[in-house]
């Protein structure tokens, strides 16, 4: 598809392409396919990364699969994780949840969970790093369905490899703290935008089990930012902390 064929040569290049050189009414969900199929996805099989989420509760919520090679670990006290990506446009930051699943399943599976039930699937939690970027040269005020296409804006996503137990908790009262470059540190409290980042679990196994494949255990879904979007700059190092759940830093390229 030509959409897709030009947003792979933007990311490659880190260059961006204008959004009114092509028609918006398409397909989101088979653009997204193929550009899955690019990277190695396979009809039947679920991709192993996703994020998901969306504006409140009482608005749709988008998901999206990730390619795993944008998918990169930090390990505790190791040196933040360096993005080697070229960037296209943004040096957003979104600080994140992330939920691993825990056994495979397939849609009936899922269609049998409920509201309640789909938390025993999920066995780890982490914290995460979403880098914001977008292809399109109108950036964030692209037609909706150009950023689905471009994977809700999607840059990389930095995973801390400390996963710990998932288990239900106050998330109101969770705190978040993110700091950009050394300098002044952005704290939130109980700041997701659907409450709990968990709601997204049960529609997004229900679209990845339906329009995708199986989802296997160890697929990981980051739910949604905690910050809004924060806008670094190149170079400059990013640490996201959750209170008792973990850490994760990585730091952008300098500009060229």
């Amino acid at each position: 598809m030509e959409i897709i064929t030009a947003l792979r040569h933007a990311r490659a290049q880190g260059s961006m392409v204008d959004v009114t050189d092509f028609s918006h009414d398409v397909d989101v969900l088979a653009h997204l396919q193929t550009a899955a199929s690019m990277d190695g996805w396979r009809k039947g099989q679920a991709p192993k990364f996703w994020k998901s989420g969306g504006p409140s509760v009482d608005r749709p919520l988008f998901h999206a699969p990730l390619p795993a090679e944008g998918v990169l670990l930090h390990t505790r006290q190791h040196p933040p994780v360096r993005m080697t990506q070229p960037v296209c446009s943004l040096h957003g930051v979104e600080a994140e949840i992330a939920l691993r699943i825990g056994q495979t399943l397939d849609q009936q599976q899922v269609l049998a969970l409920d509201s309640d039930s789909v938390h025993s699937v999920v066995d780890a939690m982490t914290v995460s790093i979403e880098w914001v970027d977008s292809r399109w040269k109108q950036q964030l005020q692209s037609p909706l369905s150009m950023l689905q296409i471009d994977r809700l804006s999607h840059g990389g996503l930095v995973v801390a490899d400390m996963w710990q137990p998932y288990a239900h908790r106050d998330w109101s009262a969770q705190i978040c703290r993110v700091e950009l470059g050394g300098g002044q540190t952005h704290v939130f409290q109980g700041s997701h935008p659907l409450g709990n980042p968990s709601h997204v679990l049960l529609p997004w196994l229900l679209h990845a089990t339906q329009h995708w494949g199986v989802v296997e255990a160890g697929t990981v879904v980051t739910t949604g930012s905690w910050c809004q979007i924060l806008h670094a700059l190149p170079g400059q190092t990013v640490h996201v902390a959750f209170d008792e759940i973990g850490e994760a830093s990585m730091q952008f390229a300098q500009a060229h």
